[in-house]
This record gives C-alpha cells, sequence and structure tokens, in this order.
C-alpha cells in the first residue's frame, strides 16, 4: 500500500514538474499556463474573435485569406463542376475538426505531462447530394461525423479516455458543429 501510495506521488510530481516545461510534445506550456492565468484573471479577455475572408477566383475555386497568413484555396472535385485543385469546403471542415481535436490532444496532453508518441485522426461524413442541389428537400449539411482517434502515449488507458473525453467536450470547432448556432448573414450588393 506505501509503495503503490509512493508511486502515485512521484506520477503526480513527475506530471507537475513536466507541466511546468517550456515545452513539451512541442507545445510551450507556460504559454497556455499564461493564457490560462490572465483569462482567470480578466475573464473577457476569453471572449475571441476569429475572421476569414473568402474571394472568389473563377468557378468553383476560391481564395480563403486569414489573418497575414499565406492564402488558402477551396475548389470542388472535378465529378461536381470544380477543377480539383484544392480541398472543398466540407472537406475543409473535416480537416479543422481533425486539426482542433489534435491541438486539443496535444494541449491537454503536454500540460498533464503526457507523452505522445503518435496521433493520428481520421473522419468522415455522409452528405446529401441532392438536397446540395436542390432536388429535394432537406439537410444540406453533414448527417454525421465518424472520427477515429489513434493516439499512442504513455499514459494508462483510462487517463487517455479522460483525455479524450475532455478534449471532445472542449473543442470549439466540435462543439460549433455539434451544437446548432446562428448564422446571421447579409448581403451587400457592390
Amino acid at each position: 500500500m506505501f509503495l503503490s501510495y509512493f508511486v502515485d506521488l512521484l506520477n503526480q510530481e513527475w506530471r507537475r514538474a513536466m507541466s511546468t516545461l517550456a515545452t513539451f510534445n512541442g507545445v510551450d506550456t507556460s504559454r497556455i499556463a499564461a493564457l490560462s492565468n490572465k483569462i482567470q484573471e480578466e475573464p473577457a479577455q476569453g471572449d475571441t474573435l476569429w475572421k476569414a475572408e473568402v474571394i472568389w477566383q473563377n468557378g468553383f475555386r476560391n481564395q480563403i485569406r486569414i489573418r497575414d497568413l499565406p492564402a488558402s484555396y477551396a475548389d470542388e472535385p472535378e465529378v461536381l463542376g470544380g477543377t480539383n485543385t484544392a480541398p472543398n469546403p466540407v472537406e475543409q471542415l473535416l480537416g479543422a475538426l481533425g486539426s482542433c481535436l489534435a491541438i486539443g490532444y496535444t494541449a491537454n496532453a503536454s500540460v498533464r505531462g503526457i507523452q505522445i508518441e503518435e496521433l493520428r485522426i481520421e473522419l468522415e461524413g455522409h452528405i446529401d447530394l441532392p438536397v446540395f442541389l436542390g432536388l429535394h428537400e432537406g439537410h444540406a449539411g453533414y448527417s454525421d461525423v465518424a472520427i477515429k482517434v489513434y493516439l499512442k502515449a504513455d499514459a494508462p488507458q483510462q487517463t487517455l479516455e479522460e483525455l479524450h473525453q475532455q478534449v471532445l467536450k472542449t473543442s470549439p470547432v466540435g462543439q460549433t458543429i455539434e451544437k446548432a448556432i446562428p448564422l446571421h448573414a447579409t448581403l451587400v450588393h457592390t
């Protein structure tokens, strides 16, 4: 019993020490801690605004501008009338969800002192094309999204399951998809 208590205590101390390292899993955990502390002290700092600008180029090809980063693009596959030069928006939505989850796993594992050895997320979803094409009434978006997370890390299965639930519960993209949110769209004639 004493040995078990001692091992648990050492593990807790090791995780605490690891969470104070400058980087863990390639993440600067001190920046995460500083941001968390700042938001706890000034909750208004947690209300953030994110922006994107999309500029039509030709056909179904669009340029996506975000902050001062290099532009990315969206297109449709040839079977849907595009030129297949970039992922389409629904593929990008899956990519955004997968990336958000990967960031969540990395951040949460890092502050807990869990070393990630491998992380891969596969996502797929079903869309009813006749609704998108205006041939039927119904929901034009994904009817469901299946997510498989392949995670190899230096933690017990129960700890990884707790990490998994925490990531799903706190994913901004996941929560946006899962919960119905209002879209406020305005047409500006130029």
